[in-house]
């Protein structure tokens, strides 16, 4: 597996656990390299991961705005978390991080959601987040 695609998965563990523990995803992080530094048997918390996460924690208030403007009958509280989470990290990284291809954004978001969430997942992410790529240049306000 790609450091890149590691780095997505993880940011996502992090995000999912922040919204299930109802806790701001910045001390879930801390949490993560506190026991990665303690516990060998923790998973490593890369650069990638931080910036995704560090970002997304940035933009959390935008991109639920954005989330919930443009999916069409679905608002943040009745989207299935998984769903919900891959979203805010997909918005994040295809909207403010320039380094890697939208295309390759996509993709990797939606095989997360096939590996994780519900078999309609794949095509609700991947059209919110290809909605977002066509938006992009407006979406990306301060």
């Amino acid at each position: 597996m790609a450091a890149r695609t590691k780095a997505r998965k993880r940011a996502f563990q992090i995000l999912f656990e922040s919204d299930q523990r109802g806790v701001p995803v910045r001390t879930v992080l801390a949490d993560w390299l506190r026991l990665a530094r303690t516990d060998d048997r923790q998973p490593p918390v890369n650069e990638y991961t931080l910036q995704l996460v560090e970002g997304y924690a940035e933009h959390a208030r935008h991109i639920d705005e954005l989330i919930g403007t443009y999916s069409v009958g679905w608002t943040l509280d009745r989207m299935p978390v998984v769903d919900r989470c891959l979203l805010r990290l997909g918005a994040y990284e295809l909207i403010w991080e320039d380094d890697t291809p939208d295309a390759v954004v996509i993709d990797e978001v939606v095989q997360l959601a096939k590996e994780f969430s519900t078999d309609d997942s794949p095509s609700f992410v991947n059209g919110l987040l290809g909605r977002f790529k066509e938006l992009k240049p407006g979406l990306r306000r301060a």
